[in-house]
């Protein structure tokens, strides 16, 4: 085959049977499918010509009164030992290095061994009751103690997952199956973000080399459009990877390149109609606009040294105290959701030496979060999460002379707490049994603690919905109720 044309010319017999029988299987399925997805294209090509970085999601008007702009949830990586911070159980140091009763664990699936002898653990760490409100909680965490009068406990969470992975997978997204969206892609989806210059969603992680991997997906869009993933920052060294100009690049070669690249993202998008296309010029134009705006906001030396030694924030540290300060800049500029993971509460042996000193990295920065959102005016309409993705067993694992003990992963019943954004203060919700092994009192599911966030931003969360492979799916899955008894 001859043709002036260079591109047809380098085009072989194969090549061209095989696009033309692509090409006129395309136009039959066109004729046999649903005209909604090429609607939905031209809309976005549309859409993104008008306004190439819309900031509102697709919740107008929301579906009631919201008590919550945003969200900073402080994720516990790991599962910390709800029963030496904030769960305090007599009868367990009563039966401490004795056998566990049968009766709790027969039949039940538990992370540990079976035909293990399993022996009751209680914990060595004095607790109190701290404020108004009672709260009993460890001596680990005196700074989180100082606002329990802020803060509701749920002591009765419980969730599907067993493990590490399918555990945060379950409480990141609804569902303990990968490739969902994750929680912070959905507000991004429904709501937006209310600064053009900064993303709805970001990222900061702390505790590096310590316990599990962070896999990227637990703040991946699934399959909503790509632009709703989270979007790590970095407190330490480049704030965000390759967005910065490559060395010899000024603004101005980089603004003509980024138009090219547009450009020709447009023409595709027109061709072919495919959302994603849309997404991939938002992300381009978003990376551009941040070359601005993030190296101001991830400077902590302009904080005063009173709020740095609040927080215990060190400028230019990697640190979980950097990233509360970070946290509370973030939404101060209209960040809608903002996820800290800090790693360092896989706690099998040595759990005494080690908690003390995660506990000493997380509980200071956690409470003067808190305290610096109220100073401000930012708590009533801020939503502030504290908690891992399952808990710790009341029965040893490993070592446990001379006072050391252990605890493997447990799924019946574990602690969070929330504050501010239409949360109750000062309240304790829940209970679990004498041992601390089964949630026994107002027990709470990983969906029902979704449904709960969803609500307080203003959003039922059976109508947040997105069609994927011919099924509406959802955060809370098919499950979930908002928890009332939480509701200011």
């Amino acid at each position: 085959m001859h043709h002036d044309n260079p591109y047809l010319q380098a085009m072989t017999r194969r090549h061209f049977f095989g696009r033309s029988a692509r090409g006129l299987g395309a136009l039959a399925l066109t004729s046999l499918l649903n005209q909604d997805w090429f609607a939905a294209a031209k809309n976005a090509t549309a859409a993104t010509a008008a306004n190439p970085l819309p900031s509102r999601g697709i919740i107008h008007p929301l579906h009631f009164a919201p008590n919550a702009k945003r969200v900073i949830y402080l994720f516990q990586s790991g599962a910390p030992s709800q029963l030496d911070l904030y769960d305090h159980k007599p009868k367990l140091i009563e039966l401490n290095g004795k056998p566990m009763p049968e009766s709790y664990t027969k039949g039940q699936r538990i992370a540990q061994l079976q035909g293990q002898k399993l022996t009751c653990v209680g914990t060595k760490f004095k607790f109190a009751r701290h404020g108004k409100s009672g709260a009993e909680i460890s001596e680990l965490l005196p700074h989180i103690a100082g606002v329990a009068d802020e803060i509701a406990l749920i002591r009765s969470l419980h969730t599907e997952a067993i493990n590490h992975d399918p555990g945060v997978t379950m409480i990141q997204t609804g569902t303990t199956q990968a490739g969902r969206p994750s929680i912070g892609a959905w507000l991004s989806y429904g709501l937006g973000c209310e600064n053009e210059q900064l993303p709805a969603f970001v990222v900061l992680s702390s505790g590096f080399g310590q316990d599990q991997p962070l896999l990227s997906r637990y703040w991946g869009s699934g399959f909503l459009p790509s632009n709703h993933q989270g979007v790590e920052f970095r407190s330490q060294g480049e704030p965000i990877l390759f967005v910065s100009n490559p060395k010899g690049i000024n603004d101005k070669v980089r603004r003509r390149l980024l138009d090219g690249v547009r450009d020709l993202n447009q023409l595709k998008l027109e061709a072919v109609g495919d959302p994603e296309i849309n997404s991939r010029i938002q992300s381009y134009e978003m990376a551009y606009r941040m070359q601005t705006s993030v190296p101001e906001l991830m400077d902590l030396k302009k904080e005063s040294k009173d709020m740095l030694d609040l927080y215990g924030a060190e400028p230019g540290k990697s640190s979980f105290a950097n990233n509360c300060l970070l946290a509370r800049r973030l939404v101060e500029r209209g960040v809608r959701f903002v996820q800290l993971y800090h790693r360092g509460w896989d706690h099998h042996g040595n759990l005494p030496t080690e908690i003390a000193r995660t506990c000493q990295n997380v509980d200071r920065p956690s409470a003067a979060l808190i305290r610096d959102l109220r100073q401000r005016g930012l708590l009533d309409d801020t939503l502030v999460i504290w908690g891992g993705e399952f808990g710790r067993t009341p029965m040893n694992q490993g070592e446990m002379a001379n006072g050391n003990y252990g605890r493997d992963h447990h799924m019946k019943a574990f602690t969070i707490w929330m504050a501010g954004g239409g949360i109750k203060p000062g309240i304790t919700l829940g209970a679990t049994d004498e041992l601390g092994y089964n949630a026994v009192e107002d027990p709470v599911t990983v969906n029902d603690f979704q449904a709960t966030i969803l609500h307080c931003l203003g959003i039922n969360h059976e109508k947040l919905t997105f069609r994927f492979q011919g099924r509406d799916f959802r955060l809370t899955d098919v499950f979930g109720e908002v928890v009332k008894k939480l509701l200011a």
